[in-house]
């Protein structure tokens, strides 16, 4: 009875799990795909000048929304997720009103600081760039309402309601969105897609806020008495969350770093127009980071359980699985994009001819995206298997690097200079990461997997090269592309039975299209036997 009874628990913990992973990923994917909305938007209502000083004040807008969090939101999940299993009701609560008042206060101090100096001085002095001070001052008015919507985000973390995340994500895109082009069209240029940012979140505190009050007694109860948590123990709690969270700060920024760093010093030595055509190459080449992400965070658990159980060959077929699957995905994508850059600026920026300009920068900044997926899904790894200082020390010497690089070769050579500073940084990055992964696993690197790969990848971009350069070659080779390169890695033999059942099984579950499904992979299971 007692089996039956934990393993039903066990069944219950699966499901919780399951569903909040969803939820969060149809978050993400509504995050994302919200940004890449706003920033077609702003591209084309504000053209190339305009749109490369909000491109600056983006940077800006999210290292002060991690510093005036200061981490804290994952602590907050953690910590009310750890005192609500053990029905410490008081301490969980406590947690949220701790945690609030830092990120209020550092709100407020970052908001304050941004707003009367940090703004003056980096658009009249830094960037020597005027009309970047109103936008950049308009960031100072985001963190403090930002800092209220992580902190109830965690809290919502914390006892696994997701779908209150999703709530106000989705809130806070649309008033984004919405605000920021009617802001736009009223003749406030880059300050009102900023400002749109702003009531954006906006929306999402008072929405959080209502959430909390509203529902959340159910999941975290009122103490039945009424109960005045001492000074010394709020202290003690409050140190506990920010040691916990420092950690966290710093590899954040350290990563923002990567990704910001060249838009700063263009910021420095280029004209607002040229920054503006970066800026929009930058989301397109981001894009494989999409299906690198997804795999890294489905294998930092999955490692970590093979790894704590000892279980050396599920670790050898998790770790080779994530790479195998994410590349096979990843490289052929960067090809496609950087072999297609001119042809997909021009599609997507169908309005502004002129961030055309841009396509070079993205054909060699999307390559960078693919050192990076090999990065992300490595870190993950290691993360997972207990060493999580080793990403973060990487990427704060990946952070330096990319400041060395990009302040030599942006004055030098411009947007380009600066894509390829980036990629660059993150193949620097890659290698060690690489080699502490496949040695603290003690898994043997897939060279053969990884050269069949980068085979089939290079036959698709041979066809690519005879393929016309524009939007109706763009279109044809969406088509052939895949067929061509799946037909490689066939040949080549990159797939074996297990991926072929592995594929069976997922297959299953898809519905009507079952009987269809299964006769493609009857088809692909004969063309690998």
């Amino acid at each position: 009875m007692k089996t039956v009874f934990l393993l039903l628990i066990g069944v219950l913990m699966s499901s919780k799990l399951a569903r909040g992973s969803f939820l969060i990923l149809i978050g993400n994917i509504v995050f994302r795909v919200g940004g890449y909305i706003y920033r077609f938007l702003m591209a084309s209502l504000l053209g190339p000048a305009s749109y490369g000083i909000l491109t600056i004040t983006l940077q800006f807008q999210g290292i002060f929304q991690v510093l005036s969090a200061a981490g804290l939101p994952p602590a907050i999940a953690k910590y009310i997720s750890e005192y609500t299993a053990l029905d410490e009701e008081i301490l969980a609560r406590q947690t949220i009103y701790t945690s609030l008042k830092i990120m209020i206060f550092l709100g407020i101090f970052f908001g304050l600081l941004m707003f009367f100096f940090v703004a003056p001085w980096l658009a009249n002095d830094f960037f020597n760039k005027p009309e970047a001070l109103v936008p950049l001052q308009f960031v100072g008015l985001i963190t403090p309402f930002s800092v209220i919507v992580g902190a109830f985000r965690g809290s919502f973390q914390g006892v696994y309601k997701m779908e209150y995340i999703l709530a106000t994500r989705t809130v806070e895109q649309i008033f984004m969105i919405v605000f920021a082009t009617l802001l736009v069209l009223l003749g406030l240029s880059a300050a009102g897609a900023v400002l749109g940012s702003v009531l954006g979140f906006v929306a999402s505190a008072v929405l959080s806020v209502i959430i909390f009050l509203k529902y959340m007694g159910k999941y975290i109860p009122q103490p039945k008495k009424e109960h005045k948590f001492p000074m010394k123990e709020e202290l003690k709690l409050a140190k506990r969350l920010v040691f916990f969270a420092i950690p966290v700060t710093v590899t954040a920024l350290a990563e923002m770093g990567i990704y910001s760093i060249c838009t700063f010093v263009m910021g420095k030595f280029l004209a607002s127009n040229f920054i503006g055509y970066f800026g929009a190459a930058d989301p397109i080449a981001r894009l494989p980071l999409v299906i690198s992400i997804s795999v890294a965070t489905t294998i930092l658990p999955a490692s970590s359980a093979a790894f704590s159980t000892k279980n050396q060959d599920l670790l050898n077929k998790y770790v080779l699985s994530a790479f195998k699957y994410g590349m096979i995905f990843v490289i052929p994508l960067c090809i496609g994009i950087a072999m297609f850059s001119g042809p997909i600026m021009s599609l997507v920026y169908f309005t502004r001819a002129e961030y055309i300009l841009g396509g070079t920068a993205l054909s060699i900044l999307v390559v960078g995206m693919t050192f990076y997926s090999m990065f992300a899904i490595s870190s993950s790894i290691v993360q997972g298997i207990g060493n999580p200082r080793i990403p973060m020390y990487i990427l704060l010497f990946g952070a330096a690097i990319t400041v060395i690089l990009n302040w030599i070769m942006v004055p030098l050579y411009g947007i380009e200079g600066g894509a390829l500073a980036t990629s660059i940084a993150c193949f620097i990055m890659m290698i060690p990461m690489l080699q502490q992964t496949f040695k603290l696993t003690k898994v043997k690197f897939p060279y053969s997997v990884f050269g069949k790969i980068i085979i089939a990848s290079l036959i698709m971009g041979v066809i690519i090269l005879f393929i016309p350069q524009n939007s109706y070659g763009l279109i044809m080779s969406i088509i052939l592309c895949p067929i061509i390169y799946l037909l490689g890695l066939i040949l080549l033999k990159t797939f074996d039975k297990n991926d072929v059942s592995a594929i069976q099984k997922f297959s299953k579950k898809i519905g009507p299209l079952n009987k269809f499904i299964n006769k493609i992979f009857k088809l692909f299971e004969r063309f690998i036997s």
